[in-house]
C-alpha cells in the first residue's frame, strides 16, 4: 500500500534516518587473517572523534564477502558496544541470496544497530522486479531505517531510480540510497520526487559535492578514515559557503582518486598502516598495493596534508 506522503520539496533538506557523513569502515585483520575486534572497536572510536555521525560496518570497504555470517555478528556487535551509545552503527546486511539478506538483516536488528545498509544482489544480476521483491523482504525483517546501496561497478546490477521511488513511496523503511552510479541527472530526478523522509547519500567521495549540488543528503565515506574532519566540514559548508566546501573538495580531490587507484580498501589499508590506524591484513583475493601505487597514494596524502613523509619509504 502507497504510504502518505509529500514529494520533497526542499531538495536540500536532509533526512533524519541517517548522519550526513558516514564512514564505511574496514575491517581489521590480524596477520593470520583472524577478525582483531579489539582494532575494530579502535577505530570505531577513531572514526567517532573524527566529523562520522554513522558508521557502516560490512559494507564492501569492510570486505564483506570475506566475513562469514558469525563474524558478521560479532564485528557488529563489538562496534555498537565501542561507540553504539553516541554514534550510528549501520549494518551492511545484503547478499546475492534473499533468504540469507532477510535472516542477517534480522540477527543485526537483534544485536542493536541504527540501520541497515541493503546492496544490490551481485552476480545474480536480477531485473527491476526482482530486486523490487528482494528489498521488499529484506525491508521487512527489521523495523530499522534501510539505506539501499546501489553500485553497479560491483555488483553488475543497477537500481534504476524509477524502482528507488516506488520503494521509497511504498515501503516505510527505506529511508535512502547510497549512490555509487555517478549520474548527476539520475540522483536529480530521484530526489526530486521522492517522499521528503528519503535521501540519496554519496557512495564515491569524489562524487559527494557535486551530489550535494543537486541536494544530496551527504556522503558514504572511504577518505573519512583518513580525512574524516575535513569532509564533515565540507558537507556543513555547502549551503552557507559552497565556495570554501569546494576549496576543500578540489583539495582532497588527488586522494579521493589515489584511493582507488587498485580495488579498495587495498589502498586504503596502506593509507591507515602508514597513519597508524588499525586497518590490518587484507582477506584474499584482495592483496597488498602495488609500489608504483603506493608512491601515488603517498603524494597524494601528502597533497591532503596528511603526516606521511617518515612512514613511507
Amino acid at each position: 500500500m502507497v504510504r502518505e506522503h509529500e514529494v520533497n520539496t526542499n531538495p536540500m533538506s536532509t533526512p533524519a534516518a541517517f548522519p550526513p557523513l558516514m564512514t564505511a569502515m574496514a575491517t581489521p585483520f590480524d596477520a593470520d587473517g583472524a577478525l582483531d575486534l579489539p582494532a575494530a572497536q579502535k577505530l570505531a572510536r577513531h572514526l567517532a572523534a573524527h566529523g562520522n555521525g554513522g558508521i557502516v560496518v560490512a559494507g564492501t570497504t569492510g570486505e564483506s564477502p570475506t566475513l562469514t555470517h558469525d563474524e558478521t555478528l560479532e564485528l557488529l556487535a563489538a562496534v555498537v558496544e565501542a561507540v553504539g551509545e553516541d554514534t550510528a552503527v549501520i549494518a551492511g546486511t545484503g547478499k546475492n541470496d534473499t533468504a540469507e539478506t532477510v535472516r542477517m538483516t534480522a540477527e543485526a536488528t537483534d544485536v542493536g544497530v541504527d540501520g541497515i545498509m541493503l546492496v544490490s544482489p551481485y552476480y545474480n544480476r536480477p531485473n527491476q522486479r526482482g530486486l523490487d521483491q528482494h528489498f521488499r523482504a529484506a525491508a521487512a525483517a527489521t523495523d530499522l531505517p534501510v539505506l539501499l546501496y546501489n553500485i553497479p561497478g560491483r555488483t553488475a546490477c543497477e537500481i534504476a531510480p524509477e524502482t528507488m521511488l516506488t520503494l521509497a513511496t511504498e515501503v516505510a523503511n527505506i529511508n535512502g540510497v547510497k549512490d555509487a552510479v555517478g549520474d548527476m541527472a539520475k540522483a536529480g530526478w530521484l530526489i526530486s520526487r521522492a517522499p521528503n523522509d528519503f535521501g540519496v547519500w554519496s557512495g564515491d567521495d569524489k562524487n559527494c559535492l557535486p551530489l550535494l549540488a543537486v541536494g544530496g543528503a551527504g556522503l558514504v565515506s572511504v577518505a573519512a578514515h583518513l580525512v574524516g574532519d575535513a569532509l564533515a566540514d565540507m558537507i556543513a559548508l555547502v549551503d552557507a559557503d559552497l565556495y570554501a566546501a569546494r576549496r576543500i573538495h578540489l583539495r582532497l580531490l588527488p586522494l579521493f582518486e589515489a584511493l582507488f587507484l587498485e580495488p579498495s580498501p587495498a589502498p586504503l589499508k596502506a593509507a591507515m598502516e602508514w597513519l597508524g590506524l588499525p586497518g590490518g591484513a587484507l582477506r584474499l583475493p584482495m592483496v597488498p598495493i602495488a609500489d608504483d601505487t603506493a608512491a601515488r597514494l603517498r603524494d597524494a596524502m601528502v597533497a591532503a596534508g596528511l603526516p606521511v613523509e617518515r612512514q613511507v619509504t
